[in-house]
């Protein structure tokens, strides 16, 4: 595939910009389902007139789906997918793995991209996408170009990499922080972005959850060399003046021609204390860590007008080929030939000269003025016969003619073929509820688990350690957890190890568990971080072959009662929510591994301490408190078990909660009910 330039389009304007700039695909949400509900995005009848635009000039239109979506909201996600395949797009990026069964469902014709916020960060997961019917996955902007490099080399899937914007401190698909601190979900679409206010670590002040912006313009051959054939801009949110600056600079760096003005005017337009290439270079650490100053916005009012001027007219980028029949005694024919489409205009029949025949070279002149449209003349064929005459006018509208013409005909679409879908949703039901607990570290286990019908241990946990909760009936699980990256072979054998000692499941906590977990022979189920949030991506999972599954805890207890599907399904119960999953600590920005002693914390504006946990290479950023169900266990239905999750525990408190659990009783000090009795937007 040739390298394609992907431009994020927030608004109409944007779109444009992109266009006219060069960008050979764009990206862009509907009104609802997609990751920056806040962004102008595009309805109905917009996205229609948007496609044809771009069809019109050669450039993809991707829709992005890529949130989250309930079950009430499956009938308007249908809607969507329908509108948006007869408006002919060319891609759907999805994140819920339901919403794709549904894409491959109702409209299986249009390729499925896969996005980053799937957190896939292996082959191993790649192999999932591509069991799903996917055609494309975006990576995370986490990997390196090493990691890069050796997915490529294992797979055919197209490749998209952010190359340009925003870098978030959460691996995407993994952060709770909005929705958990303030009720508004990055998997829905709406995050608050709290990580840009202020946290300090272990009382020291700092800004240590926000990055720079990321720019790897400059290593698009890079990049394209290790395998990656789409490079995405991020940026939907921001102006149309950034979007042409990105765009072009993307294009220069494509054609070798770096124009440095432009890339300070890119820094200036928008940038959080400049730029970082640190997980592209495998380099990271405080040079990394950055915010949008009073000196960054200043900057910005200074280059507005000058990159507005990039995109104020329109560019000739497509080649057009004519063909014109100039003969006595027969109509003007011109044929127009651009991108696999060509049409034929009639003129009228030219005339004898009077005082001065028109020239050949006159015609091919005349033919070859486009301006003002996106094309351009690149060959001129004329059936050329002397003593005539043609006004420039008549000349001219049959070139316009023909060029209006050609653009109707790039703007046609192959109907996609649009199937129904069952909504029928029957609720699942159970009459028992097990307890399973979940332990970050072994040295948290009690020698007894009375009650637990699953304990799910860490890969590092000795055998002697499981063989004697197996000794004592109880159901032995292995996390493999939701950082997976270059650690895929590690965790296969860690399991064989531990199968060895009487671990029978894999609790896999994305898509990449799976495929580790089938390299160890084991079976899985579906663990925290899979975000499982309606009926069809329960369906999906149990079609992927999940024992059972844990529901997102984005979800609230009335909309966890009436999922549907067979598979046995469990919330999380109690335990400190992991808020995000990052690959840079934000502790060592203040503090060494040697003084952290893996037991630091991050400290907001108010004072509230978030625990930070470190484990294979990342780092958990956990809730101020934990959750607690055990005196609600009356309004938890249709669950098959509860999860106890355990993270910063000591032994003694982890036999305090089973035993709080099993008799019902009340929180004693602070505590959170989570999202279970909210409707998170």
């Amino acid at each position: 595939m040739a390298i394609e330039i992907l431009a994020p389009a927030g608004s109409l304007e944007s779109l444009q910009a992109a266009v006219r700039c060069g960008a050979n695909a764009v990206y862009l949400g509907g009104k609802a389902f997609n990751a920056r509900r806040n962004a102008s995005n595009f309805s109905d009848e917009e996205l229609k007139n948007a496609v044809e635009y771009c069809h019109q000039r050669n450039v993809k239109v991707y829709l992005t789906l890529n949130t989250l979506v309930s079950d009430s909201e499956l009938s308007t996600a249908y809607d969507a997918i329908k509108s948006a395949c007869d408006a002919g797009i060319d891609a759907f990026i999805v994140q819920d793995i339901g919403l794709a069964s549904l894409v491959r469902q109702v409209c299986s014709s249009v390729p499925l991209h896969a996005s980053t916020q799937m957190s896939v960060q292996s082959i191993e997961g790649i192999r999932i996408l591509e069991k799903l019917g996917f055609s494309r996955a975006v990576l995370p902007r986490e990997l390196s170009e090493k990691e890069i490099a050796a997915i490529s080399a294992q797979t055919d899937m197209e490749l998209e990499y952010f190359v340009h914007g925003a870098l978030c401190m959460c691996v995407s698909g993994q952060c709770l922080m909005s929705s958990v601190l303030g009720g508004r979900s990055g998997n829905r679409g709406l995050c608050a972005q709290p990580c840009r206010l202020p946290f300090g670590v272990n009382g020291k002040g700092g800004n240590n959850l926000s990055l720079k912006d990321l720019s790897l313009v400059d290593e698009i051959r890079r990049l394209e060399k290790a395998g990656i054939c789409s490079f995405k801009i991020e940026g939907r949110m921001k102006r149309p003046e950034y979007v042409a600056a990105a765009v072009t600079a993307c294009k220069n760096a494509v054609n070798a021609t770096p124009d440095e003005k432009l890339s300070r005017s890119l820094q200036a337009v928008f940038s959080r204390s400049g730029f970082t290439k640190g997980y592209f270079e495998g380099k990271l650490g405080k040079d990394m860590f950055g915010i949008r100053t009073k000196e960054n916005v200043e900057d910005a009012s200074g280059v507005l007008s000058g990159l507005g001027k990039l995109y104020e007219k329109e560019n000739p980028l497509i080649p057009v080929d004519f063909s014109f029949i100039f003969l006595p005694d027969s109509p003007m024919i011109l044929t127009a030939s651009a991108l696999g489409k060509t049409i034929c205009v009639e003129g009228n029949t030219p005339q004898p000269a009077i005082n001065r025949a028109i020239t050949l070279e006159e015609l091919r002149d005349r033919l070859s003025k486009c301006g003002g449209t996106q094309f351009f003349a690149e060959n001129v064929e004329i059936d050329f016969s002397d003593g005539l005459f043609v006004s420039a006018g008549e000349l001219n509208a049959l070139r316009r003619n023909a060029l209006s013409a050609i653009e109707e005909a790039l703007a046609e679409n192959e109907p996609n073929t649009v199937s129904l879908y069952n909504n029928i949703i029957v609720p699942h039901r159970c009459t028992e509820t097990a307890l399973h607990a979940r332990f970050f570290n072994a040295r948290e286990i009690p020698e007894s688990l009375p009650h637990i019908s699953r304990a799910i241990v860490p890969l590092d946990t000795d055998g002697e350690t499981v063989e004697r909760i197996c000794k004592s009936g109880i159901e032995v699980a292995a996390e493999i957890p939701s950082a997976v990256f270059s650690s895929s072979e590690k965790y296969a054998k860690d399991l064989i190890r531990l199968k060895s000692h009487g671990v029978s499941l894999a609790w896999a906590c994305t898509l990449d568990g799976i495929s580790i977990a089938e390299k160890a022979g084991l079976p899985f189920a579906s663990g925290f971080g899979m975000n499982i949030f309606n009926s069809l991506s329960v369906k999906e999972a149990e079609a992927l072959g999940a024992k059972d599954i844990l529901l997102s805890c984005e979800l609230n207890l009335s909309q966890v009662a009436h999922l549907g599907g067979d598979i046995p399904r469990g919330i999380m119960a109690y335990g400190r929510i992991p808020l995000m999953l990052t690959r840079n600590c934000p502790v060592r920005n203040k503090l060494s591994c040697s003084e952290c002693k893996g037991d630091s914390f991050l400290v907001d504006r108010m004072g509230v301490e978030f625990p930070v946990r470190c484990r294979n290479g990342c780092s958990y950023i956990l809730n101020s408190r934990p959750l607690w169900l055990a005196d609600k266990k009356n309004d938890i239905r249709n669950c098959d078990f509860s999860l106890l999750y355990f993270t910063t525990e000591t032994k003694e408190q982890v036999e305090a909660v089973i035993d709080s659990f099993v008799n019902g009783k009340s929180p004693d000090g602070e505590f959170t009910r989570g999202l279970y009795f909210k409707n998170v937007i």
